[in-house]
């Protein structure tokens, strides 16, 4: 069967070479995302991992905000007004060159779209010589931060049509679009005029590949030199692969239970603190990840430094403690032994998704363990797109879902969404902690490490204590590559894969 697959991928990814050096022998990379537009702010994330297309501010591999198309950016002593300092030889995929004025405009329609600027105190974009001017209505310190997202990219006044639509990539970095074909695959090219320099390898051929043991046998059967994203099941048999190497980091995503508050099953904090004692984290590490240090002992994972928080009590499974919160909460066992209360039996239905395979495993394994303490959780396994949709008409109860908390890489991005009032599609339902919401507004407005740190902590300690989120599992970024290719590095903000710096190790 596997040889059958093989020799199908190698049909579906030749493709003539029309130099044959090996500079120009494309590199072949494979991973999960569909590419079914091209608009920044659903699909832009593809274009900036692969550099085609870059931000003002870039991070590098330790989440450190660094330098991209602004080499420099200051603050006025308000903090109201932001400069960022174009280089000056930065060019587009069309020739023409990156101004002021062109950087302007592409922020100021991310800022008029849904991605994060909207979210951001801005009152206006706008040029002056060679710099951009980012004017605020309140100080926001986390603003560099959020020019790092994808949604942000700057493209060429080419990109766009009359109406203001994209019509096509045509942005700063190291490749340049050849080839299109939604919504799997993608061909690109060395510009040879990007102010980084030469890339090693001159073509890159991107294929989205949905099964992860497909993107494994791609692997093993050379039809992919750089694969993302594999599956913990394919990576123990990938590392005894001679032919590869397969390197592995921690990165800033946790598997939560997302619950609803505001339901008459977790509206008191016994209740969602009982869900957190119930869970067996390291089992389900262990068993379904292969990784039992995985388990989440609080929300945010080790590499998000000064946000994971060594004081805090780490988060354990205590059977016996989860049932008498439970108790306290006024929940009674039934005839069947499901908990009753109020003449009504707890019995919800948690939702998750199959685009990240390891959910449904999980939401089985988390079935079976809340059972134990009297809930009786029915699994139903959908689209990713009806988590927001149900917290939008308030009909979801639980949800297991995958949270990445570099999105915008200062973490304040992300909590400002998700438990600010009102919560966020993909954070907190329900819950209204004013506390909180004045943590993260003062964490927002102040870059001061030594005024952060109390902050950051006492925001987790919130956290750790009502539950809105429950915590399960963190994440791991597993990536398998050839050895016929060095110099790749695992970028565990996943904001740039850095195809530039590999190069022919033959």
């Amino acid at each position: 069967m596997r040889t059958i697959q093989a020799l199908f991928l190698t049909l579906a990814l030749a493709a003539p070479l029309s130099v044959s050096s090996a500079y120009a022998k494309a590199l072949k990379v494979a991973g999960p995302w569909e590419i079914t537009g091209i608009e920044p702010a659903q699909t832009g994330y593809v274009f900036s991992r692969l550099q085609v297309a870059e931000t003002l501010v870039t991070t590098d591999k330790q989440g450190a905000l660094v330098p991209g198309l602004a080499e420099k950016w200051a603050v006025s002593d308000d903090g109201l007004t932001w400069t960022f300092k174009l280089r000056g030889n930065a060019v587009f995929h069309d020739g023409t060159a990156v101004t002021a004025e062109t950087a302007a405009a592409s922020l100021q329609r991310a800022l008029a779209g849904v991605g994060v600027l909207s979210q951001a105190p801005i009152a206006e974009i706008a040029s002056d010589g060679s710099d951009v001017r980012i004017r605020l209505t309140k100080p926001f310190s986390a603003l560099p931060a959020y020019l790092v997202h994808f949604s942000t990219i700057i493209l060429a006044p080419s990109s766009f049509d009359a109406a203001g639509k994209v019509t096509q990539i045509v942005g700063t970095g190291p490749y340049k679009v050849k080839a299109f074909t939604p919504p799997a695959r993608l061909e690109l090219q060395d510009t040879g005029s990007w102010w980084g320099g030469k890339p090693g390898i001159g073509e890159v051929s991107y294929l989205a590949v949905g099964q992860g043991e497909t993107r494994a046998l791609m692997a093993e059967s050379g039809e992919a030199d750089l694969v993302f994203s594999m599956l913990p099941v394919s990576v123990d048999r990938l590392k005894a692969n001679p032919k590869l190497d397969v390197r592995i980091a921690t990165i800033p995503r946790t598997r939560i239970l997302k619950v609803n508050a505001a339901s008459p099953f977790f509206d008191q904090v016994e209740e969602r603190q009982a869900i957190s004692v119930a869970i067996d984290r390291v089992g389900i590490s262990k068993v379904i990840l292969r990784n039992p240090d995985l388990a989440a002992t609080q929300l945010f994972p080790p590499a998000m430094k000064g946000w994971n928080v060594a004081t805090v009590r780490p988060l354990e499974r205590n059977v016996e403690k989860a049932k008498e919160l439970l108790a306290a909460a006024g929940w009674r066992p039934g005839r069947d032994g499901i908990l009753e209360k109020d003449g009504k039996r707890f019995a919800v239905t948690m939702l998750t998704y199959s685009s990240w395979p390891e959910l449904p495993p999980i939401a089985t394994a988390l079935q079976a363990q809340l059972r134990q303490v009297g809930i009786e959780a029915k699994v139903s396994v959908g689209n990713s797109s009806e988590i927001p949709a149900r917290h939008n008409d308030g009909t979801l109860e639980m949800g297991l879902i995958s949270r990445l908390y570099s999105i915008v890489p200062d973490p304040v991005g992300t909590l400002l969404q998700d438990y600010g009032p009102g919560g966020s599609d993909w954070g907190s339902m329900g819950w209204d902690n004013k506390e909180m919401q004045g943590i993260v507004e003062n964490l927002a407005a102040t870059s001061d490490p030594n005024a952060r740190a109390p902050l950051q902590t006492r925001a987790v300690e919130i956290l750790q204590q009502e539950m809105p989120s429950v915590p399960v599992t963190w994440s791991e970024l597993a990536i398998v590559s050839s050895k016929r290719i060095a110099g790749v590095e695992v970028d565990p903000l996943e904001v740039n894969y850095g195809l530039s710096g590999i190069r022919w190790a033959e």
